[in-house]
């Protein structure tokens, strides 16, 4: 059943009652795993992440010469688990399908240029992430698990990596140039309209990750990034707070 989006403008709700700028429920825990290097368990609505960090290790020995990874900085490897039951249609997806094996690469790209890899040659990082629920937003809330378990993990960063969705509320076909933006789709709306994925970095939005799978006209495509640069401001704040809180409590168990 196609989507209804007469609801969507500036002054209208959208079909689970948020306005178009709104974010949906976002919960982190950090620290989840006590066997991983850095763990956590992430929400943004209902889709749910695991994620653990191992590392940074010595690296894996090569086939070829059977020497170690001679390269002069960690390498990152990201590996993506989808649960048969996470989402509507019941199928379970193994590592070598082609849309987890985009996911991961993504992943890796993504935090390469944020970690300091270059104080760990001859490493590997490895990113497991375990996906529980998926209600849109998978790839978004599996940078922002990440994150925070790298946080944990104490792998040193030089910020965190934010993300979130944005889209339109017109479809291609529709060829509707006054269509608003929306932030943090869910499911439900990102079978049905057009939208990207932006991860960010740093104060000055710095883009670590770009990525839109679907059609959308020109000139709807600033006001959507500039609402998704936005819907990453928010979401850096709601890690930062994630990470004190956690410190906070650490700090307060050790003088106790």
């Amino acid at each position: 059943m196609p989507l209804d989006t007469s609801t969507y403008s500036l002054a209208g709700l959208r079909t689970d009652g948020r306005r178009w700028n709104e974010l949906r429920r976002i919960h982190g825990q950090i620290s989840t795993q006590a066997a991983a290097d850095g763990s956590s368990y992430f929400e943004m609505g209902q889709t749910k992440i695991i994620c653990t960090v191992h590392g940074p290790s010595e690296g894996r020995r090569t086939g070829g010469g059977g020497g170690r990874d001679q390269s002069n900085s960690a390498r990152i490897d990201t590996e993506i688990s989808i649960a048969g039951f996470s989402g509507v249609d019941r199928k379970r997806r193994n590592r070598n399908d082609k849309r987890v094996q985009e996911m991961c690469h993504t992943v890796s790209s993504a935090f390469s240029s944020t970690l300091f890899t270059h104080l760990y040659p001859h490493s590997s990082i490895s990113i497991t992430l375990h996906v529980l629920s998926q209600d849109g937003s998978l790839l978004a809330a599996c940078l922002n698990a990440a994150t925070l378990a790298l946080v944990d993990a104490g792998v040193p960063m030089s910020d965190y990596v934010a993300a979130c969705t944005t889209g339109s509320t017109g479809s291609y076909a529709s060829n509707d140039e006054e269509a608003d933006p929306l932030l943090d789709l869910n499911g439900v709306e990102e079978q049905e309209l057009p939208f990207m994925t932006i991860g960010a970095s740093g104060g000055e939005d710095r883009v670590n990750v770009l990525i839109m799978e679907t059609k959308v006209q020109m000139v709807r495509l600033e006001a959507m990034i500039s609402v998704g640069f936005d819907g990453c401001r928010q979401i850096r704040g709601i890690l930062d707070e994630i990470v004190r809180a956690h410190g906070k409590k650490v700090l307060e168990a050790r003088v106790n």
